[in-house]
């Protein structure tokens, strides 16, 4: 024998690496299922299963005989199914099992076709699904029906309605596009439903901080009015109400440089400092002040409302188109200033919409950068004095004071920023 026959060759390598793949892929599941004691199926199953569809993949492709697959499939079903039924004084020991192993069987196969990356991949995400089995369960349990509800209905905002809008401009100034204003919607209600799902899961047991912050994902404006009532009925949480508004209040200033950076990323470098200057004034200042204040008092939890309704989608949609237009409209006929006036006007009450249409103008070639800026500086400011008339006349003069100064502060660094950019465009 020549000492060059003993050298494999780079095929048989390729073969060695992708068997040595599929049997880590089996015995990386089989290990967890190993643990569990309802399960039938082990490491040796498991790494057998995944090499044995590795091993049909490569029979159906040499002999062209799909079937051969397929037929490997079959057996290894009918082999679960044998297995279970032999022992049925078990009791229901459900089909997790029985599932990994067909997925296994799968993802042997995937390897052989040039998809090992991707089988890893997988590999490691159903694992993590079959060990963490408990925790899911807890989540699900926690889930309520209106929350159900708010993930179904989100769904359907994205993946059913979105898909068959037309991406096309339309109306005056070609500024109305379907689909990019209906993925606003799914962008803002996105944000709001991991706010409002999360928000359900901290509760109370992480106080005010994560309350602001998640109420302020999911509504501002909803979390300033309900611990504006709060703070005025139990005078005693005044204080930690103060917090959750103004925490609320400055992750506005998160979101807009999320939305911006996805929505119009080339506006970044432009908006991101102007809202950091407000974001890191505010943090600041908050972070000094709760130390002071921060006690052992519990929040409620606030009552929002699903923040994926259909009927808010809608609203939400129609209120950005008009903005849209309007927008377009004085920006036409009044320049930069009818454009500001109307951004204070419209930042009252709802600064996303406004936000999202100057974005969407910039991005259209319709506004400078600088001026997509000052209208959403603008229209910030204007829902901070929109809030502080609802905490002074809702939550009384105590709240009042003790957001002032954080509010103040925000607003200035936010104004300050806004004053620097203009001075160096000219």
């Amino acid at each position: 024998m020549e000492p060059s026959t003993l050298i494999p060759t780079n095929e048989e390598l390729d073969l060695v690496h992708r068997f040595a793949t599929s049997l880590a892929i089996g015995l990386l599941i089989g290990l967890e299922r190993e643990r569990s004691p309802a399960a039938k199926a082990g490491l040796r199953t498991f790494a057998l299963t995944a090499l044995l569809g590795t091993l049909l993949a490569l029979l159906a492709e040499k002999t062209q005989f799909p079937w051969l697959l397929i037929g490997g499939l079959l057996s290894v079903a009918a082999a679960i199914v044998g297995a279970y039924m032999v022992d049925r004084q078990g009791g229901d020991p459900g089909t997790t099992t029985q599932a990994a192993l067909l997925f296994c069987y799968g993802l042997g196969a995937l390897v052989w076709y040039d998809h090992a990356s991707l089988a890893v991949m997988l590999a490691i995400l159903i694992t993590i699904l079959l060990h963490f089995k408990p925790e899911l369960h807890n989540i699900s349990a926690r889930l309520t029906r209106r929350d159900i509800q708010s993930i179904l209905q989100f769904a359907v905002l994205s993946f059913v309605i979105l898909p068959i809008l037309p991406d096309k401009n339309f109306g005056p100034y070609q500024t109305l596009n379907p689909y990019q204003i209906w993925l606003m919607v799914v962008l803002i209600s996105g944000l709001s439903l991991a706010g409002y799902v999360a928000l359900n899961f901290v509760g109370q047991r992480y106080g005010a901080p994560l309350l602001g912050f998640f109420g302020g994902l999911v509504s501002s404006t909803a979390t300033t009015l309900i611990y504006s009532r709060n703070g005025k009925n139990h005078e005693a949480l005044a204080r930690l109400s103060a917090a959750v508004i103004v925490i609320a209040n400055l992750v506005v200033l998160v979101r807009l440089g999320v939305v911006s950076s996805i929505v119009a990323p080339d506006i970044s470098s432009h908006i991101l400092p102007v809202l950091a200057s407000g974001l890191i004034t505010g943090i600041l200042f908050t972070f000094f002040w709760w130390r002071k204040v921060s006690g052992n008092g519990e929040l409620p939890l606030p009552e929002i409302t699903n923040p994926t309704e259909i009927k808010t989608a809608l609203s939400f949609a129609a209120l950005y188109a008009l903005i849209l237009l309007a927008s377009a409209w004085l920006s036409e006929i009044s320049g930069h200033r009818g454009l500001y006036l109307f951004a204070f006007a419209s930042g009252l009450t709802d600064v996303d919409a406004i936000s999202l249409s100057m974005l969407r103008l910039f991005d259209q070639g319709k506004l400078l950068p600088e001026q997509a800026v000052i209208a959403i500086g603008i229209a910030y400011l204007s829902n901070l004095i929109f809030k502080f008339g609802l905490i002074v006349t809702i939550g009384g003069k105590t709240l009042a004071r003790n957001c002032a100064p954080a509010f103040a502060i925000t607003a200035g660094g936010l104004i300050v920023a806004l004053l620097a950019q203009s001075l160096v465009n000219g």
